[in-house]
């Protein structure tokens, strides 16, 4: 039984190509395909991900969520909670912790959403 398929045909534009060619190639492609998973991983989280960022940074996770929660009213969620809560303790000149049950409890949202969106101070 002959196997009918066009792999030669298909080859015909990689038959004059060395193997230095082919590898280049190849890594071409393999880029082609895996930029849109970079792009895709740098610019999507979701709360899930933004919380266990801040359990990772010494919050509990009743405080994790209400903090991610707040990054999400304020449209920061691209900016990733964790970030919002060190951008807040470098403007504040305090601690992670603090700047965080600081968000927690309402305060300086105003302030982080300039720090990004780049309104006043």
């Amino acid at each position: 039984m002959k196997r009918s398929d066009d792999f030669e045909v298909r080859r015909k534009h990689l038959e004059n190509l060395s193997d230095k060619d082919l590898e280049q190639k190849f890594w071409q492609l393999s880029e082609q395909i895996v930029d849109p998973l970079i792009n895709l991983a740098r610019n999507n989280t979701t709360p899930s991900i933004e919380r266990s960022v801040l359990l990772r940074m010494g919050f509990s996770s009743l405080e994790a969520k209400a903090i991610v929660e707040g990054v999400m009213d304020r449209g920061l969620m691209g900016k990733g909670a964790g970030h919002v809560v060190y951008k807040v303790a470098k403007e504040k000149n305090m601690g992670i912790r603090e700047a965080g049950l600081a968000l927690m409890e309402g305060k300086y949202w105003q302030d982080a959403v300039n720090a990004f969106k780049g309104g006043p101070k």
